[in-house]
Formats: C-alpha cells, structure tokens, sequence
C-alpha cells in the first residue's frame, strides 16, 4: 500500500514589517530540525508572502505584484542573484534596494512601493523593512513558490521519494534490512544484485563530492521524443532502424518487426508498451522512456536518466517536494529524511499521490540520488515547459503562468 500523509496547518496570520521573524501565533509546532530549509511563498491574489522554516509558517508580509499588462509570473523559482543596491536596467534606472533575483529577464523580489494592490511591472515589491530582513535569512539557490491561490507546505511520505543511501560497509546486509527498515526502500531495491553495485558504486564517488542539495526535476517526454528514445535502442540492438529521428517511417516499423520476430511477440511492428518494455529489458535499459529527470547542483548540470511515467499523456500539475532534515523522534524503521510537499498548479481531480504513483526510477538513478541526498534537496514534478527561463547559471524554472 502506498504510503501517504498529509498534516495541514492552521491558517497563518499575517505580520507587520517589524522586528524579528518570529513563529506565528496559535500555529501547531511541525518538527522542526536546523537543516530545515527556508522556503518563500508568494500568493498573488491575497498580495502576500510567507515565510516557512520546513512546513512552519514563521511570518508573512503584504506585498505589491505586477499590475495590469505586466503580471508576475506564478511557478517554481530560484534566487539566482542577490544585490543589496541594485538599479532597473529596463525602467529608466529605477532603484530596486535589496533584490533577489527570480529569473534573468527581470523578475525579482525587491524593496519598493507596496500599496494594496498590484502596482508593480512584474517584480514582488516587499516593504523596506522586511526586504531587508528577508535579504539576511535567504541564500542563492533558494526556492520561491509563486502562485495565484495561497498554499502552504505540507509533510508527505512516499516510496517514490528518495532516502540517502547507507554506507558501502553496510551494503553485504542490506538483503537482510531491506524488508524491515522502511527508509530504504525510497533508495533503491537492495534485493537485486545490480542495486547493491550501483549502491557501492555511487556512494564511493559521492564521498568525493560537495554535501550540498541537489536539484531534481522529473518531466514527461512527447511522442517524439519516446518515438527517438525508442529508435536509439533499435539501433544499440543492432535492429537498423534508420535515422534517430522520432518519425515511424519504413526502415524503423521493419526494425521493431524484426525485434517481434526475435523476441517471440505478434510481428505487427507497433510499438505497443508489451513490446517497448520487452525492448527496453533486452537493451538493459529502464523503459519505455516516456518521462525524463534532470539533476543540478550549484547550477551546473550533473546528471540525467530516463524515467518511466506510467500514462504519460495524462496531465500531473506542478509540485516540489523538499527534503528536510531527519526526524529525531521517529519511529524505528521511519524513512530517515522527511519531505515537505508545496502545489505550484494543480490538476482538478488528480491528487499529489497519483502523481507519485505514476513514477518509477532505475535502481541506477535510485543509487546516484540516494547517496548524495542531503537535507534542502528539492524534486519538481511538471508537466509544463521549463527550458526558457532554466538556462545556464539557473536552477530548475518551471512557470505555471506568464
């Protein structure tokens, strides 16, 4: 059975721009562990933010969006650059004190006028104050959540959600943990030989790399690129499937008829998910290929592998989930890393659950994500386009709206 929780919060209050960021009043205390990492939410329609600590609300501020003709984008955002003093180099110099930017064609959070309505073209304007404040908590690399309804983060547990992977010492046990220690079965399936090698694989050049929290986005393919995917294993085969152009032409229906024949299945030369994954299997491949994830680190592409979403077609919304620091007061046998849940766009009628349901890793991907998981890794699940504004020098952008 899948597993599944989710604990709301009670509704947050908002706060003045004065003194410290402190926990609101009358919230339900989450557990909270220092490497809980800061996460920022902005709602357009109630023209406010939120700070959280992990999934607790520790302060909100009112704000002014963009207005009429230049609305401010909702989506999944990154602070890419901060400038205590920073100046428009769209509108005629105008000062934009204590800027965070969101995306490099101009949206930012910044000091600036903030009446009760949306003013601005397109940045988050914030009042002095709480710019100022808001500039000392945040790190680049932060995630800014910008929606149109207010949402909240919440706890989740999944299997599909990584665990970090226990060291190579213990890997000649895991056959034995595996079935009673719940945290590792988000890491991989330590009961097959080729997960354990990627296991030992993977931690020993993890432990050669930075401990800082990855980026990971999880996104369909479209029928063209399934079609490519599908030809590049032909071709590894040996099958001939002529140019690896995702068009079913002449050369690549005789190749997947070939592979039929072969493999003892009806010789129709349609690509029916019966006989993708019976080619995928004799490549040694994870498949069929209908969804892609991407990892970065310190802005930097570090890895990619095929994913198989289970009816890629159908929508999935946007989320990110982010992992947080262990839970001391777990049960034993608890996942060892906790994850928080925030709805960027959702899809009416298609719950977080199903979405995660629908998602399965290699042992090999399982393995590279599990031993460099560290607290502050976040995963975007998306159905939107997210390469215009996740260029070089960014994270991961996903926006929802324009």
């Amino acid at each position: 059975m899948t597993m599944w929780t989710v604990l709301l919060a009670h509704a947050p209050a908002q706060a003045r721009d004065a003194g410290q960021l402190t926990p609101v009043a009358g919230q339900s205390a989450p557990v909270i562990a220092p490497d809980d990492p800061l996460q920022v939410i902005v709602s357009l329609k109630e023209q406010r933010l939120d700070v959280y600590r992990g999934t607790r609300l520790m302060e909100s501020s009112r704000i002014s969006s963009g207005k009429r003709g230049h609305g401010t984008p909702t989506g999944v955002f990154s602070i890419l650059e901060k400038r205590r003093r920073h100046f428009s180099n769209i509108y005629d110099n105008a000062p934009m004190p204590y800027m965070q930017r969101l995306t490099w064609s101009g949206i930012a959070l910044h000091q600036g006028r903030v009446p009760n309505y949306p003013a601005s073209h397109g940045c988050v304007r914030l009042p002095g104050k709480f710019a100022k404040r808001l500039f000392s908590l945040t790190e680049r690399g932060a995630h800014v959540v910008v929606t149109r309804e207010l949402t909240q983060p919440v706890p989740i547990s999944h299997p599909i959600l990584p665990q970090p992977a226990v060291r190579a010492t213990e890997v000649a046990s895991l056959d034995e943990t595996v079935g009673t220690t719940g945290g590792l079965r988000g890491a991989l399936d330590a009961g097959k030989p080729a997960a354990v090698a990627a296991l030992v694989v993977e931690t020993e050049r993890a432990a050669e790399e930075p401990r800082v929290p990855l980026r990971i986005l999880i996104t369909r393919t479209d029928a063209r690129e399934r079609l490519r995917d599908m030809q590049r294993q032909l071709h590894r085969l040996g099958y001939a499937p002529g140019p690896i152009d995702g068009v079913m032409g002449r050369r690549t229906r005789e190749a997947l008829r070939l592979f039929q024949e072969g493999a003892d299945l009806p010789v129709t030369g349609e690509p029916t998910d019966v006989v993708l994954r019976a080619l995928y299997a004799e490549a040694g491949e994870p498949g069929p290929a209908t969804g892609k994830l991407y990892v970065r680190r310190k802005f930097r592409e570090l890895y990619s592998a095929n994913v198989v979403l289970k009816d890629p077609d159908a929508p999935t919304g946007t989320h990110i989930f982010t992992a947080l620091g262990p839970d001391a007061s777990a049960k034993e046998g608890a996942a060892p890393m906790r994850w928080m849940q925030v709805t960027a766009a959702e899809t009416p009628g298609v719950s977080v659950a199903t979405v995660l349901d629908r998602i399965e890793l290699s042992d090999e991907t399982r393995a590279f994500l599990g031993a460099r998981l560290v607290p502050g890794t976040s995963l975007i699940v998306t159905d939107r386009p997210f390469r215009l504004h996740s260029g070089l020098g960014t994270d991961f952008v996903v926006t929802t709206r324009q």
